[in-house]
């Protein structure tokens, strides 16, 4: 589809659970004035063409064979058909096992266009966790799947709008195995790549990194458990040797408003709902999902595939569109 930057390489973008919200969001942000890059969407154009019609989105969906086939023609979806093929009668939103293996699909072929350097960035729609775990996929989501797709060892999930940014130590894990999940090595490693990934877009390319505490009141110096003086200190420390600007354990109930205050440019969380309640109470169409460590940019939504609202052509799009324009922000095409 014609956009910004007309012939340089696009954004591929994923178009999530095909009986979620996904397809629909997907063409309204693909026909958003707005929309700040060339995109190619993967997925099944049946799919993308009933989204449109549910929506009233004016776009003629277009395959194509592969990410150069894409010519950004005005008022054309340039699809890459992938994955199984989908019945005209999708049984919108209910979770299926054919509707997580196409979507595991198209998260698949994104990355092997990313590696491959045909695409830019990949951002991607959402997935549900279930259908992906009845399609057999080991893995509980986006983050995992993309770095075990890439070899990637080091990794993390940074949520953002623009008023805050928190970057996860553990993501999705029940909160007893978060809670035994973290060690001094794995603290260390987040404030790294969070260091590492906002050090480009910092002035002076310091960023100011704040911890939160595991504990209420980060432990009260012991009083209400050990993990913030044992395993998060220390690793603060180590990291403040490395010449990185981190602080912290940090009181995980004020650690949050300070850094949405400007004191921080970032907060690592010590698990998944400590650090996304702050972020999705903000708004979720404002946020956007970055895994950081990743050989290739790749942004998301960061909402799930709300079946309740699938069909309806009310899907509130603002969350994609925000994800496309931080992938192109951190890939500027020549």
């Amino acid at each position: 589809m014609t956009g910004p930057g007309t012939g340089a390489r696009p954004i591929a973008v994923t178009m999530g659970d095909p009986h979620g919200i996904g397809p629909e969001i997907t063409v309204r942000a693909c026909a958003d004035p707005r929309l700040p890059a060339p995109v190619l969407v993967i997925g099944d154009t049946g799919a993308l063409t009933r989204a449109c019609r549910a929506t009233g989105v004016d776009l003629r969906v277009r395959p194509v064979g592969d990410a150069t086939g894409a010519d950004r023609t005005p008022g054309v979806l340039d699809v890459l058909p992938t994955g199984p093929e989908l019945p005209e009668d999708l049984a919108l939103g209910t979770v299926a096992a054919t509707a997580g293996a196409a979507s595991y699909a198209y998260v698949r072929k994104g990355i092997a266009l990313a590696l491959a350097g045909q695409v830019r960035a990949l951002t991607t729609a959402p997935v549900n966790k279930e259908a992906l775990r009845l399609a057999g996929v080991p893995h509980p989501g986006h983050t995992e799947i993309l770095a075990e797709l890439t070899g990637t060892e080091r990794y993390a999930m940074m949520m953002a709008n623009d008023e805050l940014r928190v970057v996860l130590v553990t993501v999705h894990q029940a909160l007893r195995e978060a809670i035994d999940a973290l060690t001094v090595e794995r603290e260390l490693d987040i404030v790294r790549l969070a260091h590492q990934a906002l050090a480009r877009r910092i002035p002076g390319g310091r960023p100011r990194i704040a911890v939160a505490g595991l504990n209420p009141h980060a432990g009260e110096n012991g009083l209400f458990g050990r993990e913030d003086l044992d395993v998060i200190a220390p690793a603060v420390r180590a990291a403040r040797a490395e010449g990185i600007d981190a602080s912290g354990p940090w009181p995980a109930d004020t650690v949050f408003l300070r850094a949405r205050a400007g004191e921080f440019d970032a907060v690592v969380a010590q698990y998944h709902d400590q650090g996304l309640i702050p972020v999705k109470y903000l708004g979720l169409e404002h946020g956007v999902n970055i895994t950081l460590g990743l050989p290739f940019v790749r942004t998301s939504v960061d909402h799930g595939t709300a079946f309740d609202l699938a069909g309806t052509g009310t899907a509130d799009h603002r969350s994609l569109l925000t994800a496309l324009r931080h992938a192109a922000e951190l890939t500027p095409e020549r």
